[in-house]
């Protein structure tokens, strides 16, 4: 098994906000916080099993790790079905099935009751608290938010590995351009260094994360995140503070994106397998 050059995440059990902001948010590291939420209904009340119950009938968005495909729109699903079956598809079987992006104040306003906006000194997004959900061994590609903004990621029964890493590795990992992903045949759990050798040179981090704890992820960080078991996990969000990232996310949002879309309207397949292809040539080029 390969190994990358990752270290662990720091952990504490408690942390106040002064502290975070010295520690983690001004010198842009990553932490994970144990205790945090355990006054939260949520801690206790939050299981796959109260999801179903709670929202079985709804219909829900799946994503698997099938490559991008020019026919597809923008984080468009790759399948549907009711909330209920979803949960008894994760608890009987090992699936590659994902919620991606599951907007809960839209869906299910009444779990808006469970939790509450934490004060870590930035300002939470209200608006945007999204769930994922994933069964054993499903996974994301490694990847970073289009907006590049600081995310809290609160995990919800199981484990999850999470691999993290910062932009100034992105000439090490296979980075596709006009995109904000690597290439998605990269198994970063196991990665391949003979197929994928600049990988060797990236220095990141890596943690698991098990009920009730929360992984801060800094801005515009890479993070691949891998269901250890059956779980899910909830997301708030703070836009980026330094003007460089800040002018990423613009940049990413009002151009990147409809640049991409046009191209792929355009060239169709040609245009993501160039791409797939330069993310190599430029790599290797690279280290």
């Amino acid at each position: 098994m390969s190994t990358l050059n990752l270290q662990d995440i720091p952990r504490v059990k408690n942390i106040s906000k002064e502290e975070f902001i010295k520690s983690f948010y001004k010198p842009q590291k990553p932490v994970v916080i144990e205790h945090f939420i355990e006054d939260w209904p949520a801690y206790n009340k939050w299981s796959l099993d109260y999801m179903k119950t709670i929202s079985g009938e709804k219909i829900v968005p799946l994503y698997d790790d099938r490559p991008v495909d020019y026919k597809e729109g923008f984080n468009e699903p790759h399948a549907k079905m009711k909330m209920s079956e979803y949960v008894d598809l994760l608890k009987r079987e090992p699936t590659k099935y994902r919620i991606f992006l599951w907007n809960i104040l839209k869906e299910i306003p009444q779990l808006q009751n469970d939790f509450s906006y934490p004060d870590f000194g930035l300002k939470l997004l209200k608006s945007l608290p999204m769930l994922f959900f994933g069964g054993k061994d499903s996974h994301t590609f490694m990847h970073y938010d289009i907006d590049l903004a600081n995310i809290f990621h609160f995990h919800f029964e199981g484990k999850k590995l999470c691999i993290l890493f910062d932009q100034n590795q992105n000439d090490y990992l296979y980075k596709i351009p006009h995109s904000l992903i690597t290439r998605e045949d990269i198994d970063f759990s196991n990665p391949d260094f003979n197929k994928w050798p600049a990988l060797q040179h990236a220095t990141g981090w890596q943690c698991q994360l098990s009920h009730g704890e929360v992984l801060y992820m800094p801005e515009g960080y890479w993070h691949y995140m891998k269901y250890l078991t059956p779980g899910f996990s909830m997301s708030l969000r703070a836009i980026p503070r330094r003007p460089k990232n800040l002018g990423k996310a613009l940049y990413n949002v009002l151009i990147m994106r409809h640049f991409d879309n046009f191209m792929r309207k355009m060239k169709g397949q040609k245009w993501i397998d160039w791409k797939n292809q330069q993310a190599i040539l430029r790599t290797n080029k690279s280290f």
